[in-house]
């Protein structure tokens, strides 16, 4: 249960970071969702292959790869230009 309100949050943060690029936030709200969905299945199975069956650091270590997922949505959107670098054209100067 925490995990989905941890995931609406953050989900909510990638969506304004969205807009204030000046792109669409509903496809990278998508895209935080699916990567968070993957990277806590990946490390699971990593997980599983480093603990076996124990229950605790299995879940631990999945959540920790599935903010990994965020992170990585986060990092991308980032580097994408501001909406006032997409307006100036190449040659203005500041």
């Amino acid at each position: 249960m925490l995990e989905i309100i941890a995931l609406v949050f953050l989900t909510r943060k990638i969506g304004l970071k969205a807009e204030a690029k000046g792109l669409k936030p509903g496809p990278w709200k998508l895209f935080t969702v699916l990567a968070w969905i993957m990277a806590e299945i990946i490390g699971m199975v990593i997980g599983v292959s480093l603990f076996g069956n124990e229950l605790v650091p299995l879940i631990f270590f999945g959540l920790f790869c599935a903010f990994g997922g965020y992170l990585l949505v986060h990092f991308i959107l980032s580097n994408k230009p501001d909406v006032d670098q997409q307006e100036r054209e190449p040659g203005d100067l500041l």
